[in-house]
């Protein structure tokens, strides 16, 4: 947390970028020009925005540089570069060695095309909540779910869209996740009692959005499948990364095993050269430099928005509006909501949010259960819908790395899950339907008031009689 004085006109460089962005990409748009929301870069409108920031507030620049850098090598920022880069050559080197291809023809061979939308949000549910990692998830399965929506005629943002869907359920829901620890740390319960409370809420949007991939997912024309073979031996490197991502193998090794299985297999099978191996990983590596070069501009730019005070602001704000638990709650899900859009990664936006969502919590007897569920499953709203988040950034790049040039924009009006979660969520508040899980004796749990910052001890609130 920054210490900073609440300052509204701190949010203006994040408020320039995302106008700046999205309006040009409409007009050009409006003005019918194809790949409209590629033809003004979003670095270059993130590094516009930047360069507002470091305009405003105190200090010199080498002040200013000393917190953009503390941002930019944040360590989530760290970690999310070197799955972008891992991702990339996976995916490059596999699919130039035949394994894309052979995959594809496996799973038209064994799914029927009506129903592989749906399937592909189901595999990604299943894995982002037994691996933790939406990002490991949408690095493994968009290639395969890119080429398939291809060979079958599906739309082929609507398929991506549903991998992204996908890997937020399990991004929200797994006991493993960055997401699900921040919350239930911050909030002193069990990571059991917040899942309990939490599947209630994203299970009936997750079958809803089944449904309806079952139904407007199905190609208005079953195409022609044509050929079909396949050589089971380059299906392995995307077996080994599911199969290591799902048993709980760390992402950066899953993704290293992928990258040499694949190459191996292309040398054996005459398809690579160790140059041309070498050539796929280094060319796959730098497909991805948009996505990389954004994360490393938006993570100092969110640095400096909260050293400067706007994350502050927010807080401040939204506090000054809530009367009772209910609209305690709606309080808590907005503030991680404009959080993550501020900083753009659902786990920072917990930890920024978590002590102030927990005194709010205190006050108006919200169950700490129902507060860790609420930080969860708004972030990750969020996360899932933000042109300029990582999750839609990474699936729209491997899209275009697979042939199909792609923006954000395009994935984001097919990511129906997040949005029915958002609902989901929402109706929670005003019918408590997910909190008949909770005990009845919420509040007797010992408040620590050092780390929450409220001023004077606070006594633990005796259980509720029976």
């Amino acid at each position: 947390m920054h210490n900073k004085k609440a300052n509204g006109f701190a949010l203006l460089p994040l408020i320039v970028f995302i106008l700046i962005y999205l309006g040009a990409g409409l007009i050009y748009q409006s003005l019918g020009t194809d790949m409209a929301f590629y033809q003004f870069p979003i670095v270059t409108a993130a590094l516009i925005g930047l360069v507002l920031a470091f305009c405003m507030g105190k200090g010199s620049i080498n002040e200013k540089f000393s917190v953009f850098a503390k941002g930019a090598g944040n360590e989530d920022i760290m970690t999310m570069l070197i799955i972008f880069a891992l991702a990339g050559a996976f995916s490059n080197v596999a699919s130039i060695m035949g394994g894309r291809d052979s995959v594809v023809n496996l799973g038209l061979s064994v799914v029927p095309v009506q129903f592989l939308a749906a399937g592909i949000f189901v595999i990604s549910a299943f894995m982002g909540t037994a691996t933790g990692t939406s990002m490991g998830t949408i690095s493994a399965i968009v290639p395969i779910a890119v080429g398939v929506a291809d060979k079958g005629g599906l739309n082929i943002a609507l398929v991506v869209g549903a991998c992204v869907g996908g890997a937020m359920f399990g991004d929200n829901l797994s006991m493993i996740s960055d997401t699900t620890i921040a919350a239930t740390r911050s909030q002193n319960c069990e990571m059991k009692d917040k899942f309990r409370v939490n599947l209630l809420i994203a299970l009936p949007a997750a079958v809803i959005t089944v449904i309806m991939l079952l139904i407007l997912g199905r190609p208005d024309t079953v195409a022609a499948m044509g050929d079909l073979s396949y050589s089971f031996v380059k299906v392995i490197p995307y077996l080994l990364v599911l199969v290591l991502a799902i048993i709980g193998i760390n992402v950066f090794l899953v993704l290293t095993i992928g990258i040499i299985a694949a190459g191996v297999i292309g040398i054996v099978c005459g398809d690579l050269t160790v140059a041309t191996y070498a050539q796929g990983i280094w060319n796959g590596i730098t497909g991805m430099s948009e996505i990389f070069y954004l994360s490393l501009l938006m993570g100092g730019l969110a640095e400096l928005t909260a050293h400067n005070g706007g994350i502050a602001w927010l807080i401040e704000k939204l506090r000054g509006v809530m009367k009772g638990n209910k609209s305690a709650q709606v309080g808590i899900s907005s503030l991680v909501s404009l959080a993550d859009c501020a900083v753009a990664n659902n786990t920072v936006a917990i930890i920024v949010c978590g002590n102030v969502a927990r005194d709010i919590s205190h006050e108006y007897r919200v169950d700490p259960r129902r507060t860790a569920s609420l930080l969860d499953v708004f972030s990750c709203v969020f996360q899932g819908i933000l042109p300029y988040s990582a999750q839609p950034l990474s699936a729209a790049a491997l899209t275009t790395a697979c042939g199909f040039a792609m923006a954000p924009v395009d994935i984001l009006p097919y990511v129906w899950y997040c949005g029915i979660l958002a609902i989901f969520g929402i109706v929670s508040i005003f019918i408590p339907y997910a909190d008949g899980v909770c005990r009845k004796d919420p509040w007797n749990w010992e408040y620590d008031v050092a780390e929450s910052g409220v001023e004077a001890k606070k006594k633990s609130i005796a259980a509720v009689a029976e």
